[in-house]
């Protein structure tokens, strides 16, 4: 492990301001070593952040943060700004409970303007706090946001791109578009740069403005002029081409890891006063070889050892995501019509070994769920079975495309919707509570929740059957470790199983949750039902229970508001049955990062917890 002396030395970006230039490639040097050690111990998001090093360093040390507003999208990249900005002593509790957030979060830093996680909001979030800074007359602040090229491609990127090309004089928003998918040659690289320089100066803004002023009024004359200026950095670099579309300035490709160009040029932006494109190539997982050579592996960790990289996996029983990649594969041999869709999950979601089979019908539509949703309603308009594959916190994003572009005309669309629940370190941005609640409210759908992974797998078949929109949403990891059925068999839509009758108290769980019932129902010796479906529910057999029973316990991974448990009441209340409800879910605010036990513990979630109320409840009754 290196020894840090002058990163040791930096509690805020004034420190960093105070080096001398010659310092700050050790210190980028210094950076890489802490993140990989630190990394190692709590897991996170590590390449990208080793590839944003020097792109940390030198913004901190051109711009006034936290006056100058800096917006990392997503922020998977952002660990060298934690630890530039006075949290390098917090890292060691990075994604624990209780812990740092491993995202930008306004609560934790005044460094941190926006809070971030999901992708391609940083653009919007600048520009408004640019407009804002007009507004009341803050005209030295800048506003920079940092996007990757993955999060470019979000249409939500593109939308802001649009109205900030309106903007000119007194907008002070600088767009750094960090490509760690490119890697520069050194003679395209010392071209680049030189053209980024020379451009990026108040001398060739200043020149290019008197142009505009002499040559407009000749008629065609500034017209020719610039297309000529676009054709000139076009040829140079072919990405500026979308935003002079979007009539904003494009300086670049730069080199990324060049700290004293990166710098130069950044202190010449600083200069303009209008909204402008800095294009900086990075590698992922710059400085640390494994994560260089695999940065999509180290993208995001767990733990490991620095000196031998990520352990190799010790075989086990299959995750929920395993299950559903071995049935997709499985379906997809035995219908040519079923056809994939991921937003830029590829990994994620369980689709490599599918789209490595089945190329000709997969398709990755990048960070892209609205558009995901009504491609998938397109194909389905002609006769393909489309199947897209989500997280539960990023298909929050597509429910109008969900409602109106699915629901609405009864498209037999499938949603397999994986991290239903509480995902543990990635938090509160990322755990799936509202899938449930949202979904039973549109009509036409059909809304599954399976309990354990043979479950799952008779679910998904169930779904894919249907047409109509359908959903199966399973939760984040492991199951209880049930065998899995290589079959086609589907279960009985509407329908519950009861798993076990007893006494007194009927226990109707969700999903993952009648797991956590399981041993309270057999140690109190009383009925378990494993609802399976929160739409069409089970009316009969809630019914029925509340008849035979004298307390009803409803567990769900989901929100309490709204979800599984409120459609149980509304069955009761519909029917003019009163009966005592005791009701276990997700509350009614945001919850923080920890491992999938602690968070559970602390939301009383347990079998212990649940059965110490139920008993008290008991007594009452």
């Amino acid at each position: 492990m290196t020894q840090h002396s002058i990163l040791d030395s930096i509690q805020s970006p004034a420190d960093l301001r105070r080096l001398d230039e010659y310092q700050l490639p050790r210190l980028a040097h210094e950076l890489r070593d802490f993140m990989v050690n630190s990394v190692s111990k709590t897991g996170g998001h590590l390449s990208s952040s080793l590839g944003a090093t020097e792109l940390a360093i030198a913004i901190h040390r051109v711009f006034h943060t936290p006056d100058d507003r800096l917006i990392w999208d997503v922020g998977h990249q952002a660990y060298a700004h934690k630890i530039l900005t006075g949290r390098r002593e917090n890292m060691a509790t990075l994604r624990k409970f209780n812990g740092m957030s491993g995202f930008p979060k306004r609560s934790e830093s005044p460094y941190d303007a926006f809070g971030t996680a999901h992708s391609s909001t940083s653009i919007s979030a600048a520009l408004g706090m640019a407009i804002a800074a007009r507004l009341e007359d803050k005209t030295d602040r800048w506003h920079i946001a940092v996007i990757g090229d993955g999060a470019l491609t979000g249409g939500m990127a593109l939308e802001a791109l649009n109205d900030a090309g309106v903007w000119k004089e007194g907008v002070k928003l600088l767009i750094i578009l960090n490509d760690n998918d490119c890697s520069i040659s050194p003679p395209a690289g010392a071209l680049s740069n030189h053209l980024a320089r020379i451009v990026s100066t108040r001398a060739y803004t200043c020149a290019r403005e008197i142009s505009k002023r002499v040559l407009k009024p000749v008629p065609g004359l500034w017209d020719i002029a610039k297309r000529m200026e676009k054709q000139a950095i076009n040829f140079v670099s072919p990405p500026s081409g979308i935003f002079s579309s979007y009539d904003i300035n494009y300086y670049g490709p730069v080199d990324g890891h060049d700290l004293h160009g990166l710098i130069e040029v950044l202190k010449n932006i600083r200069q303009l006063n209008r909204p402008c494109v800095l294009h900086v190539a990075t590698q992922k997982g710059k400085g640390y070889e494994p994560a260089e050579m695999d940065p999509t592996a180290y993208h995001g960790v767990g733990p490991f050892d620095p000196l031998l990289g990520l352990p190799v996996p010790k075989p086990s029983k299959p995750t929920y995501t395993e299950v559903f990649g071995r049935w997709i594969c499985d379906t997809a041999a035995a219908d040519s019509r079923l056809y994939g869709i991921t937003p830029a999950m590829r990994e994620g979601s369980g689709l490599v070994e599918y789209e490595r089979r089945f190329p000709e019908r997969y398709r990755d539509v990048a960070i892209a769920e609205q558009h995901a949703v009504t491609y998938a309603a397109g194909l389905a308009c002609e006769g393909i079975k489309p199947v897209v594959a989500i997280y539960s916190t990023f298909l929050q994003r597509a429910m109008d495309q969900l409602i109106h572009d699915v629901a609405l005309q009864n498209l037999p669309v499938m949603f397999a919707i994986d991290r239903g629940g509480l995902v543990g370190a990635d938090g509160a941005t990322h755990h799936g509570f509202f899938d449930i609640a949202l979904l039973r409210t549109v009509p036409n759908m059909t809304v599954m929740t399976p309990s354990d992974e043979n479950e799952c797998r008779l679910m998904l078949n169930t779904a894919y059957g249907l047409n109509s929109p359908a959903s199966v949403r399973y939760p984040r990891g492991r199951g209880p470790g049930v065998e899995v059925t290589a079959t086609n068999e589907t279960v009985e839509v509407g329908k519950a199983r009861t798993l076990r009758k007893g006494q007194r108290v009927a226990f109707l769980g969700f999903g993952s949750m009648t797991n956590v019932l399981a041993p309270v129902a057999e140690k109190l010796d009383s009925t378990l039902l494993d609802m399976r479906f929160v739409k069409p529910i089970d009316e009969e057999a809630i019914l029925e229970a509340a008849k035979t029973h004298d307390l009803l316990v409803c567990a769900e991974e989901g929100m309490l508001m709204g979800g599984a448990c409120s459609a149980v009441l509304e069955v009761l209340a519909d029917h003019g049955v009163l009966k005592p409800v005791m009701r276990f879910g997700l509350p009614d605010h945001f919850v923080e990062q920890g491992t999938q036990d602690e968070l559970m513990a602390s939301l009383g979630l347990t079998a212990d917890a649940i059965e110490k109320q139920v008993i008290a409840k008991l007594q009452t009754l």
